[in-house]
């Protein structure tokens, strides 16, 4: 009984290596026929059978160089990648695609989708941004060179949302310094980032915090510094309520400059006594 099993077992498996090695797909792809293998590869690509396409794709890309058919071929060749989720290779084939073929009827949407694929590769805030700045780049890159493009919108969006993630990792970075009571780097952080990020909805809060790490950096210091912190937490209380006057921090910023005034006072009434 286990000899008859075993094989039974081995016949349909034998059954389905052989109509495996008879299917259309298999029988083209052992072929030398390139044109055969381009015109399966097209019908494969049109049902979003994108591996076996790819499979195909790659046997005869070489081939096709330079032949009228090329620029459909790497279209589509650049776009199964994308299809796959391989952002790296789609984005190089795509930008390959451009530069070889700037007139063609497909371009734009070459270019959004190679500026996109380096968008996918952007990771999440808490890791290196390396791929985020280079997302921003090409994006940049497209809006600039198509600024009619039906992706526009899309386009900028993508970098809206970029952006967002960078600020958001910069106060993070800042926040995490203030928490160590690293008030030094804190404030260097909040600094960089009311440079970088002039329009950032934190901006408000990096004001505030930014006034908070000075006023207590000052306060924490050795007596020789504490008037000159005071003061520089004084100037950021200015700037604070040049800026965000009415905004949802102005209770704790004023109690923070009462204290600042009080004792700067102190130090007067020591100072004169």
């Amino acid at each position: 009984m286990f000899l008859n099993k075993n094989k039974y077992y081995l016949l349909a498996l034998g059954a389905l290596l052989l109509v495996g090695a008879c299917s259309p797909f298999q029988k083209v792809y052992k072929s030398d026929d390139v044109a055969a293998k381009y015109r399966f590869a097209d019908s494969l690509y049109q049902v979003g059978k994108y591996r076996k396409a790819l499979k195909l794709m790659e046997e005869i890309v070489p081939a096709y160089r330079g032949k009228p058919q090329a620029e459909r071929l790497m279209f589509f060749y650049a776009d199964t990648y994308y299809q796959l989720g391989d952002f790296y290779l789609s984005g190089y084939q795509f930008e390959r695609f451009v530069r070889s073929y700037p007139n063609s009827d497909r371009v734009q949407e070459a270019a959004y989708k190679g500026a996109k694929s380096y968008y996918e590769l952007s990771p999440r805030y808490s890791l290196d941004q390396e791929d985020t700045y280079t997302a921003l780049e090409k994006l940049q890159g497209f809006i600039d060179q198509f600024p009619d493009s039906d992706y526009l919108q899309e386009a900028n969006g993508l970098v809206d949302e970029l952006n967002s993630k960078l600020e958001y990792k910069a106060i993070r970075i800042a926040k995490s310094y203030y928490h160590r009571e690293d008030y030094k780097s804190a404030i260097e952080a909040y600094d960089n980032f009311a440079t970088d990020f002039p329009g950032s909805q934190y901006r408000a809060e990096a004001f505030f915090m930014r006034l908070e790490s000075e006023y207590k950096l000052a306060i924490n210091s050795f007596e020789t510094l504490v008037p000159e912190r005071l003061t520089a937490a004084k100037e950021y209380y200015d700037s604070f309520m040049k800026y965000f006057s009415d905004s949802e921090y102005r209770e704790a910023a004023d109690e923070i400059y009462q204290d600042i005034e009080a004792r700067m006072e102190s130090l007067n009434t020591e100072t004169k006594s």
